[in-house]
Parts: structure tokens; sequence; C-alpha cells
């Protein structure tokens, strides 16, 4: 594994750059002075947590000790390993510490909690001053559970306030090497590699030695943060029998565009099973049109007969979606 790059960030225009970038960065001690993060130093995240979190019930998962912390699909990549349930926020961390002292625990999860839902007032106690405030936080609480290989339809910086993570990133060209699961069923809304990282299987997964090639790698201690760009893939392993993450996802992209994602299952159905030459003709469509591999593809027309190359206006995007919803409604 190659290392993640490290950078200084204090500031908006600082974080600027390394978007700019386009490449994971780890940014040590960003996050130091938060009043969590100190309680982590202590020994008291725990504590902090119940002192300020609210009765509401927080849903988690739990796996059994043999599936030694890997929260994933069931055997033939049916179900899951895991069980759901739900407690408040107080009594999943006394659960959390009760399995501290088991000789072969289960791994508990509680993912992706927005934070003001259940610690009200975090998002203000907790400022990241390189991001605006309007990017609200969410806290992942567990003991020593791994996230399987994933991405987000997202950009991510995530900082670790209790606890020690190891996170593993792989870059979007790797997809074919990483043998992601379905789109359709999901262990937690996102696909999922099939593969194991902390003991992969490269006689029925060979082409993973590739990605592992390419893979980037840094453990991250209370108060580091890391950026993950849109749609890097990226593993997480949680070190310690108490682990607290706080991540903040948004979309630079601009609004009122449509999906990509729906986009690429509309490809999925329409284009990925014609027949070979008809693939090809499309893909060179794509890389030009879309992609825009060869540059502005309508620099060579006037402007006021570019049509759909043009910038979408209000009413372009509604007669698109008019004509899309009317082809899709079709037999």
């Amino acid at each position: 594994m190659h290392p993640i790059a490290e950078r200084d960030a204090t500031a908006p225009e600082d974080f600027a750059a390394i978007r700019r970038a386009g490449e994971p960065v780890v940014m040590r001690r960003l996050a130091r002075d938060w009043p969590l993060v100190e309680a982590a130093r202590q020994g008291r995240a725990p504590d902090w947590l119940r002192s300020h979190a609210t009765a509401d019930p927080v849903p988690f998962m739990r796996a059994p000790s043999e599936v030694e912390g890997r929260l994933h699909y069931g055997e033939a990549v049916e179900g899951r390993n895991f069980s759901q349930e739900s407690a408040p926020l107080a009594a999943y961390l006394d659960a959390l510490e009760a399995e501290e002292v088991r000789e072969r625990p289960d791994a508990l999860a509680l993912q992706g909690m927005p934070a003001s839902e259940r610690v009200p007032r975090f998002a203000e106690t907790h400022r990241l001053n390189i991001l605006p405030p309007r990017i609200p936080p969410r806290l992942w609480i567990g003991n020593r559970a791994k996230v399987a290989i994933h991405h987000d339809p997202a950009e991510n910086v995530a900082v670790v306030a209790a606890g020690r993570r190891r996170f593993t990133l792989f870059p979007p060209e790797a997809v074919g090497d990483l043998y992601m699961g379905p789109f359709h069923d999901t262990p937690a809304g996102v696909q999922v590699s099939l593969v194991h990282l902390t003991q992969p299987d490269l006689e029925r997964y060979p082409r993973f030695a590739q990605a592992l090639a390419v893979g980037l790698e840094a453990e991250l201690e209370p108060g580091d943060a890391l950026y993950i760009p849109f749609q890097w893939y990226h593993h997480v392993e949680a070190l310690d029998a108490v682990n607290v993450l706080v991540n903040y996802w948004w979309d630079a992209a601009p609004r009122g565009l449509g999906s990509a994602s729906d986009a690429m299952l509309h490809g999925l159905m329409s284009l990925s099973t014609l027949p070979p030459d008809q693939r090809r003709a499309w893909r060179a469509m794509f890389d030009h049109y879309v992609f825009r591999l060869d540059g502005d593809p309508a620099e060579h027309i006037p402007e006021a007969a570019r049509g759909a190359l043009t910038s979408p206006t209000p009413q372009s995007l509604a007669a698109m979606r008019r004509a899309l919803i009317a082809a899709l409604s079709k037999d």
C-alpha cells in the first residue's frame, strides 16, 4: 500500500486547493480542539456522548464474533451477516462498553447518524472551519468493525474523534478490479466489494491484486481528518474497542440536472446489452459529447444553434425531462 498524502489545512482556501487536486489527503490534528476529541484523550468519549444525547432510540448493527468485525453479506451474497437493533444512544454506548470486556466481542456499529438528531448542538460545538456550516455532521460509533470497500455518491471529509481508524482507498478507475456486488441488493445502501480487504481470496478474486497495487492507506488518530474525493472507493477499519467518527458529505454537482446514478441505470438497461459494434459507437458518442474527451463538442456550431449542447436553462431542462419521461413510459 502507498501512504495517503498529508497536507496542512486550517482555512477554506487551504481545503479548496486540496479539492482542486482531486486526490485524497490526510489533514493531521485538524479537529484537535473539539470537546469530544479532548474527552477521547482522557478516555471519556462515551461519557461525553451520554451527557449530551437525547433519549430517542438509534438504529445500529450487531454481528456475531465469528465474522471478525466484517459487516457484509451472508453466504452466497444473500441476506446479511448482521442484525439490526435499536436503543437510546446511552444504552447503545453501555452495550459497546459491555462488549469491550468480552474475550470474543460482537461487532457493533452505529453508522451515519445525523448528529443533530441525537446530540443537539453537536454541530455548533464541533465546527470544521474548512467546510461551510450548512454541511451537517454525521456520527459513526462502534467497536472493532470493518466497513467493506464501497464508494459514496458524494465528497467526504471524515474526522476521527475517538479511537483509531485505518482507511484504505482506491481510485474510481480501479472499479474493474474490486469485484463490486450488485446494485439492487446491498448491505447498507451502496454497492460493496465482495472481497474482504483484510483477508482477500486472490484465487477467487485474482484482479484484486491489481487494486492493491494502486491502493492508498493511512491510520488516523483522534483529531485527524481525511478528504475522500467523489466516488473514491474506501475500506474503513476501526482499531479500538470504542471508536467515534464524524463525517461530512456533500455533492458539488449543480442541482436540477438530474441524477447521474439514474443515467447509469438507464445505460445498463439500454446500452449494456447492445451488440458489440453498437456499444463501440455509443462509447465514442459518450466520450465525445458527455465526457468531452475531445474538448467542447459544440465550439464549431453557432451559439444560437447549439440546442442540447449549450448550457442548460430551466426551460430546456424541463423539455428534456418531459421527453425522457415520455420515452421511458413507452413499452
